[in-house]
């Protein structure tokens, strides 16, 4: 949400349960602060909604700290890991998976 055409006239309409914050403003949030008022702006919006408010581009724990403090609970980003192969991803939740340690 906030790059190319996102009106808010979408979240009105259409049948939206989440909003994603796009990574340019997750990126400079840390040191512009007119980035992070947007950044606290969206996940307020999203929240008084009733939306799932998901922050994309999240790269370093500064980051991750600063949408903490403003109460975005769902990140993604390369801190938390890089994109994969759904192979790959599928046989890291078959290992980590309660039946696979008792098997």
């Amino acid at each position: 949400f906030g790059t190319g055409y996102s009106s808010l006239s979408y979240i009105k309409k259409l049948p939206v349960q989440r909003i994603k914050i796009d990574q340019s403003f997750v990126r400079n949030m840390t040191q512009d602060p007119n980035d992070f008022a947007i950044v606290r702006a969206i996940i307020t919006l999203g929240r008084s909604l009733g939306l799932e408010v998901v922050a994309e581009g999240v790269e370093t724990p500064n980051h991750l700290q600063g949408l903490r403090e403003v109460g975005c609970e769902l990140v993604q980003g390369y801190l938390l890991g890089r994109p994969a192969p759904f192979a790959d991803i599928s046989e890291l939740f078959v290992r980590s998976s309660p039946l696979a340690k008792t098997a």
